[in-house]
C-alpha cells in the first residue's frame, strides 16, 4: 500500500512539474513576442525618421538593420520555444495518463483488499458458527 502511495505521489509530482514547464515556456514565448513587437515599433520609428524603408538602400539606418536582425532572431527563438512547448504538452498528457492509471490501480487494489477482508471475516464466522 505504501509503494502505491509513493507511486501516486511521484506521478502527481511529474504532472505538476510538466505543468510548470509548459507555463514557463508560454511565459517565455509571450515575453519574446512582446520584445519583437517593441522592436517593430522602433524599426518603424527609425524608418519614418530617415524616410527610407528599403533595407537594401545604402542609407538605411544602422539601428533599424540591427533591430531587424534582433527581431528575426526573436522570431526564430519563438518558433523553437513553440516546438519545445508542443513536446512538453505531449509529455504532460502522458504524465497525466500515467497518473490516472496509477490512481485507478490504487482504487482497484483497495477494493480488492476490502473484498478479501470481508471474505476472510465471513469464513471465520462460518467456522465459529
Amino acid at each position: 500500500m505504501k509503494s502505491r502511495d509513493n507511486l501516486i505521489r511521484l506521478k502527481q509530482f511529474q504532472v505538476t512539474e510538466k505543468h510548470r514547464q509548459v507555463a514557463q515556456l508560454e511565459q517565455m514565448i509571450a515575453e519574446f513576442e512582446r520584445m519583437a513587437n517593441e522592436l517593430d515599433t522602433q524599426i518603424q520609428t527609425e524608418e519614418r525618421k530617415s524616410g527610407i524603408t528599403d533595407v537594401d538602400h545604402f542609407a538605411y539606418p544602422t539601428f533599424a538593420k540591427a533591430a531587424r536582425t534582433r527581431r528575426d532572431n526573436l522570431f526564430n527563438s519563438i518558433r523553437d520555444l513553440q516546438a519545445q512547448k508542443a513536446g512538453a504538452e505531449a509529455s504532460l498528457m502522458e504524465a497525466e495518463a500515467e497518473l490516472q492509471k496509477a490512481e485507478k490501480l490504487d482504487v482497484r487494489e483497495s477494493r480488492k483488499a476490502a473484498e478479501e477482508g470481508e471474505t476472510s471475516r465471513y469464513d471465520k464466522q462460518a467456522m465459529i458458527g
